[in-house]
């Protein structure tokens, strides 16, 4: 079941708007390919993904960084038929598992973050 998009700053002209989905998945083989199959199927670029087992690993969660369009609900409602799938919320933009993410990847010496020396 999903959850309303909380409102977020107004996005810069020309730019989509992004959406955080937070995806509870069965933990076994194949079913991230299963939820990021329905995206590439559809031409639906992710911008961003993480995943890691919960509890005692018998599930995941998959984070999911998109584009809000017109064709997401729709993506949503089949997303949440998938057998290995048990629930699918939505993020604002600024939600903060991509927002502490984006830390790890930010250039040497960027204001208020310390450089990070190539290993």
């Amino acid at each position: 079941m999903s959850t309303p998009v909380f409102e977020s700053a107004r996005p810069e002209p020309g730019v989509c708007p992004h959406i955080v989905l937070e995806v509870t998945v069965l933990n076994h083989p194949g079913a991230m390919s299963h939820v990021c199959g329905l995206f590439s199927r559809r031409a639906f670029n992710v911008d961003g993904i993480l995943c890691l087992p919960i509890g005692k690993a018998a599930h995941s969660r998959i984070w999911l960084r998109v584009q809000e369009d017109r064709r997401l609900e729709q993506l949503i409602r089949q997303m949440e038929k998938l057998a290995d799938v048990l629930e699918v919320r939505r993020h604002a933009a600024g939600h903060e598992v991509f927002v502490r993410l984006e830390e790890f990847f930010r250039p040497p010496g960027t204001a208020g973050l310390p450089a990070v020396s190539p290993i």
